[in-house]
């Protein structure tokens, strides 16, 4: 994965089985992301499903530094600690539930949004999108009772640290008293393809 400063990425990645069992997990996983993404990129908004995970992110100068090890001259440091959040929480699962071997069946993508076409806001399909997830896959009714995303943050019903809300309202320019129902329209399917 290589990152520019300022632009937005879809960054996911998935496996044919489950990866979050628990809500130990869920939030052993987001930790990671605290310690590790937060700090070097701004979230705009995520989801982590039982065998995936979105994030919708900008990298800043700090995201695209180079980390200058001998082995990896090349590597960046949010690629790095993006590396390292899915390692540990593979040891700790892996530990965990007495297995071994790679819990996430593919290599994380990172999709650049700004290098799609300028004429359309992919960073506002993609925000629905990921929000939208856990409806879609049926594994709720309504929005609100999937915990394990940024929707509640939007929505004032928690308030997660993990988004910057300033910035996705000027990216996505959502309509704060109006987010609920902004969330539930329906994604044009045309355009979904190009966010992966």
């Amino acid at each position: 994965m290589h990152f520019e400063k300022d632009k937005t990425y879809h960054i996911y990645n998935r496996s044919n089985n489950t990866v979050f069992y628990d809500e130990r997990n869920y939030l052993f996983f987001l930790s990671k992301v605290k310690s590790q993404i937060s700090q070097i990129a701004d979230i705009i908004a995520w989801c982590l499903m039982p065998n995936h995970f979105h994030f919708l992110i900008v990298a800043n100068e700090k995201s695209c530094q180079l980390i200058n090890e001998p082995h990896r001259p090349d590597v960046q440091l949010l690629s790095k600690n993006i590396g390292t959040v899915l390692s540990s929480y593979t040891k700790a699962i892996n530990k965990e539930r007495d297995q071994k071997g790679k819990l996430f069946s593919h290599n994380t993508k990172a999709k650049c949004l700004n290098d799609v076409n300028n004429n359309y806001n992919y960073a506002a399909t993609c925000f629905y999108y990921i929000h939208q997830n856990p409806l879609t896959a049926k594994l709720c009714n309504n929005l609100n009772e999937w915990k394990f995303s940024s929707y509640p943050d939007y929505t004032g019903l928690r308030n997660g640290t993990l988004v910057n809300k300033e910035l996705a309202f000027e990216m996505v320019n959502y309509d704060k008293d109006n987010f609920a129902a902004q969330s539930r329209a329906i994604i044009n399917e045309q355009k979904l393809k190009y966010i992966w």
